[in-house]
């Protein structure tokens, strides 16, 4: 069955991933014959143009290739599953969700400021534009297991900084904005905490981290967030697949 805007996907996002959990479900093997789209449609629904939209998007991942007049099959690297692969855009409160923890969220500063270069280059701003920063703590039972600093354009946030809900899911408060970011550029690397942050939040047990940053992008290719997450080393282990 699919949801259409409820959970953060397009129709044809949602139905690629269905397809593809189907396709591992009923066995199919490298080389072998995938469901055709009436067998799609029957098993999920949409449209046709949606399902056309899925499968190419399975095909743009090199998961199925296609030889017309014949059908599509299973490539070797779509046989592989690889367990919430780092590739995989989600919330740190999702990606959370899948290793047991339900984190509380800790705003330790938030402020209006005027961006450095850098940050203004990857949010494709103008001079004078400003932006939101956010300094938050992720908590597990108390144990601070992801130290988060975000850069948020402030023109996509009509509201007062201070009346905004900053307790939750960031991508779920520039959905509320009609801004929510749907991919991401990133770049992954191990570092331990900046020494001021240890010293400013007394995070001196935290430990070597893995440091996801990202600049964020709705649909429509306009950069929203540009983040730096230091997931705590010892709670933490992502996956991807080689090819």
């Amino acid at each position: 069955m699919l949801e259409n805007g409820r959970t953060g996907k397009t129709v044809a996002l949602q139905l690629r991933d269905q397809i593809r959990a189907l396709i591992m479900e009923t066995g199919v093997r490298p080389g072998g014959k995938i469901p055709t789209e009436a067998e799609i449609k029957e098993t999920f629904g949409g449209s046709r143009p949606t399902i056309r939209e899925a499968l190419k998007l399975l095909e743009q991942d090199g998961l199925i290739r296609v030889e017309h007049g014949r059908g599509r099959y299973l490539t070797a690297a779509g046989s592989l599953h690889v367990d919430r692969p780092i590739t995989k855009f989600e919330s740190i409160t999702q990606m959370a969700g899948h290793y047991g923890y339900a984190l509380e969220n800790k705003l330790l500063s938030i402020q209006e400021e005027k961006p450095q270069r850098d940050i203004m280059r990857l949010l494709g701003l103008e001079a004078g534009q400003t932006i939101i920063r956010l300094e938050r703590l992720r908590l597990h039972e108390r144990e601070p297991v992801v130290y988060c600093l975000d850069f948020v354009r402030r023109d996509v946030v009509s509201d007062r900084i201070f009346d905004v809900d900053w307790s939750g899911s960031l991508l779920d408060v520039l959905e509320g904005y009609g801004a929510r970011p749907r991919m991401s550029s990133a770049m992954v690397r191990a570092e331990l905490l900046p020494q001021d942050v240890i010293e400013r939040h007394d995070l001196r047990d935290f430990g070597p981290a893995l440091v996801i940053e990202e600049t964020t992008f709705t649909d429509s290719g306009l950069s929203v967030s540009h983040a730096v997450d230091f997931h705590k080393g010892s709670h933490f282990a992502f996956s991807l697949l080689r090819k």
